[in-house]
């Protein structure tokens, strides 16, 4: 099951120590169903409140965020969340973990406990089910946290840098996992990074934010094709788009990544 996003004129504000802050203006984006869209900006430009505004963890000041054509207003069993860090509850085996979406709910486990094992076996954890976080390593612990978020077979998921903290090496083997569990369950996925190359090995379409208060400043079409592949890294259609993207943020007064 995939779902469309539609963001219409989106803008967030906040407190700060010397008044209000706009954090988001007028975003408007729009996901397809079953689209993989990466969001690309400099820090504090939005990226993260705009995420939890998708995902009714936050209301926006103005504007509103449909899934398809139904209105955001809290928290959905359509979305799964993907952090930064893992959050793995250290007292929990990798199971236990993965399940805990399906015990909040009060769900029978049967089920969940069938596909929690078919889609750590799909990430090479069959092997690692009864153990804790502290004998995981951080790729690891990361594919836990994404098995838990894809738990419940959410059509849409929202990815917060999840590959940030990972060494490159992990971090390339954790992109072909993602795409592998995302060619097979399609999942419609917004996925926040700094790293355009990354983005771009990714993703459908790379969506440049423009610095706080963000906006949408600039959408990219990747031209790679499907299934993506480590060789991809080495195409000039992989190469020249980074450097588009590089130079657009670079004009756009944002860090490059």
């Amino acid at each position: 099951m995939t779902a469309m996003i539609e963001a219409r004129g989106i803008a967030s504000e906040f407190t700060g120590p010397s008044g209000p802050m706009l954090a988001l203006r007028d975003v408007d984006l729009r996901a397809q169903a079953g689209e993989f869209v990466a969001l690309v900006g400099e820090s504090g430009c939005g990226k993260t409140t705009f995420l939890r505004i998708v995902a009714g963890l936050l209301s926006p000041n103005r504007g509103e965020v449909r899934i398809d054509s139904v209105p955001v207003t809290g928290p959905n069993a359509q979305v799964g969340i993907v952090f930064q860090r893992p959050v793995l509850l250290s007292w929990r085996t990798t199971m236990e973990n993965v399940l805990l979406p399906a015990q909040v709910r009060g769900l029978p486990l049967a089920r969940p406990r069938a596909e929690a094992e078919a889609l750590l076996a799909s990430m090479g954890l069959g092997e690692f089910l009864d153990r804790f976080p502290r004998h995981l390593s951080g790729g690891m612990q990361q594919r836990v946290s994404i098995a838990r978020a894809l738990l419940l077979q959410p059509s849409i998921l929202l990815m917060d840098e999840p590959f940030g903290a990972l060494d490159a090496i992990t971090r390339e083997q954790m992109h072909l996992d993602l795409l592998n569990v995302w060619r097979v369950r399609r999942p419609t996925i917004l996925f926040v990074t700094h790293d355009i190359a990354e983005a771009v090995f990714l993703a459908d379409r790379v969506v440049l934010l423009s610095p706080r208060p963000g906006t949408v400043r600039q959408i990219f079409e990747v031209p790679l094709s499907r299934p993506r592949v480590p060789d991809h890294r080495f195409a000039s259609e992989f190469s020249e788009t980074c450097r588009v993207v590089k130079h657009a943020m670079q004009t756009n007064g944002g860090a490059v990544g």
